[in-house]
């Protein structure tokens, strides 16, 4: 199964460390996948959920591209990965999945997970999680202890 970290968040949402480079790279450390919110703005990086707060740059994010799950926060960020390739990245809002560039299925967090997919759990819930892919969490810890 495939751990991913929301964010670089291991043990519970802290928006004040969410998308930093550091806390990614604390999340990374201990073995886990990361989800990140990428913004590109004029050919620069920059992480951050509502709004481009950390710049960073093509380089860190090659280091990363094995392990890291990229939302795609606008569009000038799915045109740089889409012609990139080699990156894992997705676009969404309130769908109910989508498909990332690798094939995967992400589900939004407030859809029953199916098959094979990438479960988003940000919040307690009893899904069924043995037949997902992957799992996406603010508490990912719990879920590595528990599969």
């Amino acid at each position: 199964m495939i751990l991913i970290s929301h964010r670089g968040n291991i043990m519970r949402s802290n928006p004040k460390k969410e998308n930093h480079p550091d806390y990614i790279q604390s999340a990374l450390n201990l073995g886990y996948d990361v989800e990140i919110d990428l913004w590109v703005i004029e050919g620069c990086y920059y992480l951050g959920h509502n709004e481009p707060l950390y710049g960073t740059t093509q380089h860190w994010l090659n280091q990363r591209k094995n392990k890291l799950w990229v939302h795609c926060k606008n569009l000038e960020a799915i045109e740089c990965f889409n012609s990139i390739g080699g990156f894992n990245y997705f676009w969404h809002q309130d769908d109910d999945m989508t498909i990332t560039s690798k094939g995967y299925i992400w589900m939004n967090s407030k859809i029953r997970p199916i098959k094979n997919s990438i479960a988003v759990i940000l919040e307690n819930n009893n899904f069924i999680l043995t037949e997902c892919a992957g799992i996406c969490s603010d508490n990912i810890k719990v879920y590595d202890e528990r599969y």
